[in-house]
């Protein structure tokens, strides 16, 4: 399966300079935060897959005017073609906003599918906006990672923790892809593609 990976800031390769057909390679599309509605209602339309996202810390609009033709897969477990995707948006809280949390905040999201982990035996790819503590992640509360997130590495090892929010614009040494354990951590800072 072919997944293409979005973030943070428009893609002009695919948005900007978009011709017929570029994006029938995908069969999958998922959004980790902080793009406009009709950013991802142009991706949803253009392609002939599904549109997953879950809510930066700038999407507090989309509560009450989601994207149309996107699935949000916010605090839960969304199946396709068998991979289970688990969806917890936001950034750490440093300010007032709808999809920001505390870590303690975070973790009461997280104790709340502790059903949805059961039944389906954990998850293949994490989907978030904000990355993991101490995983590229800085120490500023801005861009500060979540402890849950690693705690939920730690336990169900997936294949993929897909995030945005550290955009790689903040600096040469912000890493694109790096590991943790058994998973493969990717920055989905504007696009990027890969085959699960």
């Amino acid at each position: 399966m072919k997944i293409l990976a979005l973030a943070d800031e428009e893609s002009e390769y695919y948005y900007d300079f978009y011709t017929p057909g570029k994006l029938d390679e995908f069969d999958l599309i998922l959004s980790c935060g902080d793009l406009h509605k009709s950013y991802l209602e142009f991706f949803v339309t253009m392609a002939r897959c599904p549109l997953l996202y879950v809510r930066g810390n700038h999407d507090d609009s989309f509560g009450e005017s989601p994207p149309e033709g996107c699935e949000c897969v916010e605090d839960r477990i969304f199946v396709y073609n068998g991979v289970r995707i688990l969806g917890l948006g936001g950034s750490f809280r440093y300010r007032d906003g709808d999809n920001m949390y505390t870590e303690w905040q975070m973790d009461a999201r997280v104790r709340r599918l502790w059903l949805q982990l059961l039944k389906y035996r954990g998850f293949d790819i994490l989907l978030t906006h904000a990355p993991a503590r101490h995983i590229n992640d800085f120490d500023t509360l801005t861009h500060r990672g979540f402890e849950r997130f690693r705690k939920l590495l730690e336990r169900y090892r997936p294949r993929y923790f897909i995030h945005g929010h550290i955009h790689r614009t903040y600096g040469m040494r912000i890493p694109r892809l790096s590991r943790f354990g058994d998973t493969t951590v990717i920055n989905a800072f504007e696009h990027y593609a890969f085959d699960y």
